[in-house]
């Protein structure tokens, strides 16, 4: 008597339609059903089913599931690439966007610049040809760990990019924001080469030798600047009503890129400043001077005009200052970075430090000027005095 073939048991999610099988699975939010080549149902058959079944949920999971990568001929695959447009379109019309905001005086031309440079750039073409629904978390993990520059130049890339998914998700275009599915900070810092810019703050006898250098008409501004530390575009755009002698306090409160004055980057740059000694006897020689001019504090000596830009200062103030002190040059961002060391040596409190810089957190601060602080450093008390 001859042996009953062995009787097939069906894997979850697998299902015999006719002579072939299929599998089900869920797929944003739909239940899909899509059936396997043709061929014997055999226990290898099942078993490869149920193989790319499982492989399918994983990639649904974290975002990596392509439907026309696994079932080219579905009508569910072909709706998907249709319904969203190609990278490169919607990188222009970001780009668009920013150029309204430049028009309507919310983005500086510099800004612009920066945007269009990371959006018609060789990395970004990595994108072209690809529907922006296409575009899954691991594309972006690997994209991103390949690039071979520092992690101020990366983010700088990826701004644009992430404006683009997040549009398409507020658009309806997407299910999720492929962004959303990386941890992008711990692969940035991983990517990341080190930056070749090096801090080198002043010592205390170089700053003397530094301002003992200036003309009577650069050293107030040069002093203030030293005693507060602040970005070049905060204090090129400083009006006299942001100062409070009675409270010795300076407000930021706006930021000057490339001639245009605007709001600082983050609210944690809107901040009241502590003013040294030092600070506020630089503003009692510059009053008489500029305040009569008009509404800012500090003016080109050259013109009695407003500062316009960074590289005006650095041109006719800072170039030639270094070369009539002596010191070798350092770039004028190093005052700045003098201010934090300051503080930071004589025992201040990282946070405070961080509030007074305009820092969102005080994770920059640990990160740039780690090896001035102090293991017992403590809140500040007369520590303004380390910069006066």
């Amino acid at each position: 008597m001859g042996r009953k073939p062995e009787a097939l048991t069906l894997p979850a999610g697998v299902t015999r339609r006719r002579d072939r099988l299929q599998i089900a699975f869920s797929w944003e939010g739909k239940q899909c059903r899509e059936l396997m080549p043709e061929g014997p149902i055999t226990k290898g058959a099942l078993l490869y089913a149920s193989n790319l079944r499982a492989e399918i949920k994983r990639k649904i999971e974290d975002g990596s599931f392509v439907y026309a990568e696994y079932f080219p001929d579905s009508p569910k695959a072909k709706a998907a690439s249709a319904s969203t447009p190609l990278m490169e379109t919607a990188l222009q019309v970001q780009l668009q966007t920013y150029q309204q905001q430049v028009d309507n005086g919310q983005m500086s031309p510099a800004t612009l610049r920066g945007y269009a440079k990371a959006i018609n750039g060789e990395r970004m073409r990595r994108w072209h040809g690809r529907q922006v629904r296409e575009v899954t978390p691991s594309d972006l993990r690997l994209w991103i760990s390949e690039m071979d520059c520092t992690s101020k130049a990366i983010r700088n890339v990826l701004i644009p990019l992430r404006s683009v998914f997040e549009d398409a998700l507020n658009d309806g275009l997407i299910d999720f924001n492929p962004f959303e599915r990386i941890a992008l900070a711990k692969l940035i810092r991983q990517t990341s080469k080190a930056s070749d810019y090096v801090i080198q703050p002043f010592t205390a006898a170089e700053r003397a030798q530094l301002l003992a250098a200036c003309r009577a008409d650069e050293r107030p501004m040069m002093q203030f600047w030293f005693a507060t530390g602040l970005r070049p575009g905060e204090l090129q755009a400083l009006e006299w009503r942001h100062i409070d002698v009675g409270r010795k306090v300076a407000r930021i409160e706006q930021n000057q890129v490339v001639g245009v004055i605007k709001a600082p980057k983050t609210m944690a740059g809107i901040r009241d400043v502590d003013l040294s000694s030092e600070a506020l006897a630089a503003l009692t020689e510059q009053r008489p001077w500029s305040a009569a001019k008009g509404t800012r504090v500090w003016l080109n000596p050259r013109n009695a005009q407003p500062w316009e830009t960074d590289a005006q200062i650095r041109k006719t103030l800072w170039m030639p200052l270094m070369a009539r002190s002596g010191l070798p040059y350092r770039n004028p961002y190093q005052v700045r970075h003098t201010y934090a060391s300051s503080l930071l040596t004589a025992g201040a409190n990282p946070w405070y430090l961080a509030q007074q810089l305009g820092h969102e957190d005080v994770e920059m601060v640990f990160r740039t000027y780690g090896k001035f602080i102090g293991e017992d450093y403590q809140k500040p008390k007369a520590v303004l005095k380390a910069v006066s």
